[in-house]
């Protein structure tokens, strides 16, 4: 079981990147997909979580409105558009997945409940 993070970079604030979680190993329909940020010095915080059937999606306020999380099943994969970056955006990004068994999740189920994570990518705003 396996989740690969990737799609980050560097970008000049304003700009936009689009982050992809790839699963192996499993399927990722019957599971929550969350994307988690960490900057330096301090504590990872939860950015967007997206329901096992794409049906509720969640959202930090601090991105409201600039990203949007969504996700193709067929693809075995969930992304998160980011647009309007400011460097305070600046992290390594995580997905990580909830095995939420097809039902619906919470964004408090999202920040805490995760089963497996994934290796991060690193997004770097310049301003």
């Amino acid at each position: 079981v396996q989740l690969q993070a990737s799609g980050g970079g560097l970008v000049q604030a304003g700009g936009s990147l689009r982050l992809s979680c790839a699963a192996s190993g499993f399927t990722l329909d019957y599971y929550a997909i969350g994307w988690f940020r960490q900057a330096p010095g301090k504590e990872r915080e939860g950015v967007s979580c997206i329901s096992s059937s794409g049906g509720s999606t969640y959202y930090a306020d601090s991105v409201k409105g600039r990203f949007t999380i969504s996700r193709d099943n067929a693809k075995n994969t969930v992304y998160l558009q980011m647009n309007s970056l400011k460097p305070e955006d600046t992290a390594v990004y995580y997905c990580a997945a909830d095995h939420t068994k097809g039902f619906g999740t919470t964004w408090f189920r999202c920040l805490h409940g995760m089963d497996y994570w994934g290796k991060g990518t690193q997004v770097t705003v310049s301003s």
